[in-house]
């Protein structure tokens, strides 16, 4: 999501190398009276700015943070088995049940359908139960000072200060991701105060405790970002033996015509519409695994986080929600990815045998990969740590 705010020039650069300590609070401190001044341009009161970063510390965890991004650093096939299951799925269509009314009203003012908003909010935030519990202020002043990409979280830290400014939210209720999205389908703050829509007619723009708003403000977002009512986002595809896939790419359309031409099929043995929609041809795990032909309506869902990996399993989540079925073609790995039913499974079984993990909750994180590669090694397997199908199978049978 592109921030409200230009870029300022300023002289804290040379604070992106990395620093820890004191050092990196000196020159926190250094970079925050620096920042008070472009906030003010950016419309944000000297008043607003003094009493919401009185007592700020860096949160220099969110540094790493920035170069571990899932869309990026995870295999697709463990990306999309943990935000596309069963479990997903059925919450999503009990989230449609509940919320038809309201999802029925956005899909009418914004041209966007129940299943796509659904989808949005269910990878998001899982429908509103994982909204992140970082403080905004303190993880975009902290990525405004150091690490890449200063000038965009700058911007984003002074549409934050607006929200608290202009938007009557408490201070405390503005938590989130590292990165500084929140909300329940986790809008930037730019985003927010460009695209958020007050659709419960409480007069106020709520993402963060009333669905309509964040139903209707996501419908808004993908409005705006080209989202087109008569058209798909893609379909899942099979290649015919010998297809020349060098062009392959969301980017690189051709008319849907043209591949049907070259013998491309749906992969559910439909038939693919007739026309000459622009499509793009999407290998997400190269020409040996899933093929996707895709349309404009697919980068809508790109632009919502700059990640094909994260396009790909909201659109594949709508179409479970419509009543859609898995893939078609398997991922080429020899080692599928689990559900989040099967990582509780997989923690579960780590602490069954000693591994101190707290509640299983399907989140693989750095406790849950270290007990992992330690019983790996118990069970004579690669100590990678990785959440396969392997390893689960391998602590099931007790090896």
């Amino acid at each position: 999501m592109k921030t409200l705010f230009p870029a300022v020039a300023l002289t804290v650069a040379a604070f992106a190398l990395p620093i820890e300590g004191a050092q990196a609070a000196d020159a926190f401190a250094s970079c925050l009276a620096q920042l008070r001044a472009p906030a003010a341009k950016a419309g944000v009161s000297g008043a607003t700015f003094d009493t919401h970063t009185a007592g700020l510390v860096p949160d220099m965890a969110v540094i790493g943070l920035l170069d571990a991004q899932p869309e990026f650093k995870t295999p697709i096939w463990d990306y999309m088995a943990a935000l596309v299951d069963d479990e997903r799925v059925a919450d999503g269509r009990a989230g449609i049940e509940r919320w038809r009314a309201e999802l029925d009203r956005a899909s009418a003012r914004f041209g966007v359908d129940s299943a796509t908003i659904a989808a949005v909010w269910g990878v998001e935030s899982n429908y509103g139960r994982t909204l992140g519990g970082r403080p905004l202020l303190t993880s975009l002043s902290t990525l405004s000072c150091f690490g890449r990409r200063q000038a965009y979280f700058r911007g984003e830290f002074y549409a934050a200060l607006k929200i608290l400014q202009d938007e009557h939210i408490a201070p405390e209720k503005l938590t989130g991701s590292w990165a500084g999205a929140f909300g329940q389908t986790q809008f930037m703050p730019s985003t927010y105060l460009r695209l958020a829509v007050d659709f419960d007619g409480d007069g106020r723009r709520d993402l963060i405790d009333s669905v309509p708003d964040a139903l209707a403000s996501t419908a808004n977002f993908l409005k705006r970002a080209g989202w087109n009512s008569s058209l798909d986002w893609g379909y899942e595809v099979k290649l015919p033996a010998g297809l020349n896939t060098a062009g392959a790419g969301r980017k690189n359309k051709r008319a849907l015509s043209s591949w049907v031409g070259q013998g491309v099929t749906r992969a559910d043995g439909r038939p693919l519409p007739p026309g000459d929609t622009p499509v793009g041809l999407l290998l997400p795990a190269g020409p040996k695994g899933p093929a996707f032909l895709v349309t404009r309506n697919f980068d809508a869902l790109y632009s919502y986080n700059a990640a094909e990996s994260y396009a790909l399993a909201i659109a594949h989540l709508s179409d479970r929600l419509r009543g859609g079925g898995p893939l078609v073609q398997a991922w080429p790995t020899d080692d599928p990815g689990l559900s989040r039913a099967e990582r509780r499974e997989l923690q579960r079984l780590l602490i069954a045998r000693g591994y101190e993990l707290g509640e299983p909750d399907g989140m693989i994180g750095t406790r849950t990969r270290e007990a992992l590669q330690a019983a790996q090694r118990q069970l004579g397997l690669p100590a990678d740590g990785r959440a396969g199908q392997k390893a689960l199978n391998a602590l099931r049978n007790g090896g």
